[in-house]
């Protein structure tokens, strides 16, 4: 096959990952497949092992700062651990939920996720509804910062691919 066509290709499933991180998918996995599977079908012309390499510890680190970010900005905002489990929880649900709306639903759900998961379990933690609705807002806060990281780390790698794929 073509290496302009595979190059397209490589660009176009970027593109499309970090339309799915925007709305809340596992997109910057789908960067990772797609630069993976040029590297393996191009014999790793241009996208090497270090492009490979980079290319995973950014996508990991990605989901370490989400992770992050949800429990601390919950955890800044007042909350306790249980908010902060809340968060993600919560997220993850509300993201799933809001998939059947099309482009935005996912978007919203995940941060109403986020926000209702943290505000829930902090509530049943200790009944402070003052405390509840600061943890619940430091969650939204949070997957929205968690959102932007993963979105500028997808930039990234999206920037590597074309370069790798430039060089091949």
């Amino acid at each position: 096959m073509d290496h302009t066509i595979l190059a397209v290709l490589l660009v176009a499933c970027c593109l499309v990952g970090l339309a799915l991180i925007a709305v809340g998918l596992p997109g910057i996995w789908l960067m990772v497949v797609a630069v993976i599977a040029y590297g393996l079908v191009t014999k790793f012309a241009g996208v090497g092992v270090i492009t490979l390499s980079v290319t995973i510890v950014l996508a990991l680190l990605s989901e370490v700062a989400e992770a992050w970010l949800g429990f601390g900005l919950a955890r800044k905002y007042g909350g306790s651990k249980r908010a902060g489990w809340g968060a993600l929880i919560g997220g993850l649900v509300g993201a799933a939920v809001g998939v059947p709306v099309p482009v935005v639903g996912s978007v919203i759900g995940s941060l109403v996720g986020a926000f209702g998961g943290a505000l829930l379990l902090e509530y049943l933690g200790h009944g402070d509804s003052d405390k509840a609705v600061r943890a619940g807002f430091g969650a939204l806060l949070g997957r929205v910062a968690a959102t932007a990281t993963k979105m500028a780390l997808g930039f990234v790698i999206t920037v590597l691919a074309v370069i790798g794929a430039l060089r091949g």
